[in-house]
């Protein structure tokens, strides 16, 4: 009918991730526009390449997520349920795999015994803080409300109670989730419960500490464990004083052994200067 109002064009579905490519080798040439996956993603060379991983070089442009890949991860899936074999149904291993993305220098660094032993020094803290991936949050409710600082000038918007620990490292305060949430593009102040949901976003929140915060210790961990540092400096940065030069030697004998199994796990040697 003349001048009767059509109905819209439907809108496109949104597409799904593309399929991977083939897996990364580090012995093999790659030209400009060379697809290859690795840790879940596909990259493209922007030029001529060999043995530069994707993700730690410029040579190589993020493509995006894929699906159907093999993980390149410098932990298997089989290795991740022996290290954590009572952990929470929340904390997939894939979950941290998705999470990769936001740091993809972390465990990509280096060579192939560097790598290992940076992801089984960050998995030794998971274990330690969240009592072998058994709690999602923090358990003592009655301290929710502390870790909120209202000196900040964005305050709490989620409520004085929200910013309690949560994920693999008990990630907490108002001013973390907001400095993490910015660097992950994610709304975590006004939705800290967004890390008990989603288990790629629980392991991000582990990593943008991990790769950016010094804490009490003068280097990131990251920077530690591919600088030659060593494991003992990444319990500085974590807890500073509190365990290391002598405030808990305990402590940090535990996480050495805990360190010392997951290498053992994976195959690797755990290098140098263990304790703090």
């Amino acid at each position: 009918m003349p001048g009767a109002a059509s109905a819209a064009p439907a809108a496109p579905a949104a597409a799904g991730p593309a399929s991977c490519a083939p897996l990364w080798s580090p012995s093999t040439a790659y030209s400009a526009g060379g697809a290859v996956s690795h840790h879940g993603r596909n990259w493209t060379a922007k030029w001529w390449t060999r043995n530069e991983n994707p993700g730690a070089t410029a040579v190589w442009a993020d493509a995006g997520a894929c699906t159907g890949g093999v993980s390149d991860f410098a932990i298997s899936e089989a290795e991740f349920d022996e290290i954590f074999p009572d952990r929470d149904p929340f904390y997939t291993y894939q979950g941290l795999i998705d999470a990769l993305h936001a740091y993809p220098r972390f465990a990509n660094t280096g060579t192939e015994q560097t790598r290992s032993r940076e992801a089984a020094a960050f998995l030794t803290h998971a274990d330690f803080e969240s009592v072998g991936l058994q709690y999602v949050k923090e358990i003592n409710e009655a301290n929710y409300w502390i870790k909120c600082d209202y000196s900040q000038p964005f305050g709490c918007p989620a409520g004085q109670s929200a910013y309690y620990g949560r994920g693999p490292i008990m990630f907490s305060w108002n001013f973390n989730y907001k400095a993490a949430g910015d660097a992950l593009g994610l709304d975590l102040l006004n939705d800290p419960w967004l890390v008990e949901r989603d288990p790629s976003v629980a392991w991000q929140t582990a990593l943008w500490y991990w790769n950016t915060q010094n804490g009490p210790g003068t280097m990131t961990s990251h920077d530690a464990m591919v600088g030659g540092a060593g494991f003992g400096e990444t319990i500085r940065s974590l807890n500073g004083s509190l365990e290391c030069d002598g405030g808990n030697p305990e402590s940090v004998r535990a996480r050495v052994a805990k360190y010392e199994h997951i290498t053992d796990v994976i195959g690797v040697a755990p290098g140098s200067g263990l304790t703090c």
